[in-house]
């Protein structure tokens, strides 16, 4: 009798403490109701803002060491998303390397090419209308937006893109980020 009293407890306490990460993680990381749903969503959402808070502290290295008043491109492999042959690359490890990120005070962006797509990663300062600025420069630029993902903290923000490449795209990864980063430097300048 012990035993099952035992087991109801801990099924019960089992379902508080799903309920209670349910809760406390947005909607669109859990897909479905059961246990495992819920679980898996969590743990997106934890891996998403450990990013958040490594690219916070490496702003806030960062700044402390030697603030740049423009953007300081760094690439990782230079390759023209033209080029990309997808069927060719998926599962290698190679795969996973090809990005660039241009980096400024105002916001780092990040760019990594997923299959037939592009991973765009912004994170800034909160700024109005800037979601609508990165659109039109992505579409300007032959992309289609696919998903987007907006998670803030505080006065921070983290925007994540998947783009589509289009036929006509002739632009490397590293102009791609500093294209993204131009949208907030001329926000920045004309906020002066």
């Amino acid at each position: 009798m012990s035993h099952i009293t035992v087991e109801r407890n801990r099924r019960r306490q089992m379902n508080e403490h799903l309920k209670v990460l349910r809760s406390l993680t947005p909607c669109f990381y859990i897909k479905r109701g059961d246990q495992a749903s819920i679980i898996g969503g969590v743990i997106e959402f934890i891996k998403e803002l450990h990013q958040v808070h490594q690219a916070l502290e490496s702003q806030k290295r960062r700044k402390s060491l030697s603030p740049s008043p423009g953007p300081s491109p760094r690439t990782t492999q230079p390759i023209t998303l033209h080029q990309v042959d997808s069927s060719s690359m998926i599962g290698t490890n190679s795969f996973k390397e090809l990005g660039a990120s241009c980096n400024s005070s105002v916001a780092d962006v990040e760019v990594k090419i997923s299959g037939s797509n592009v991973i765009l990663k912004v994170i800034s300062h909160r700024i109005p209308g800037q979601v609508a600025r990165i659109v039109t420069v992505l579409e300007s630029l032959s992309f289609e937006v696919l998903h987007l993902n907006i998670s803030s903290m505080e006065e921070t923000v983290l925007y994540q893109f998947v783009v589509k490449i289009e036929l006509g795209c002739q632009l490397s990864l590293e102009e791609l980020a500093m294209e993204v980063q131009q949208s907030f430097c001329s926000k920045a300048i004309t906020a002066l």
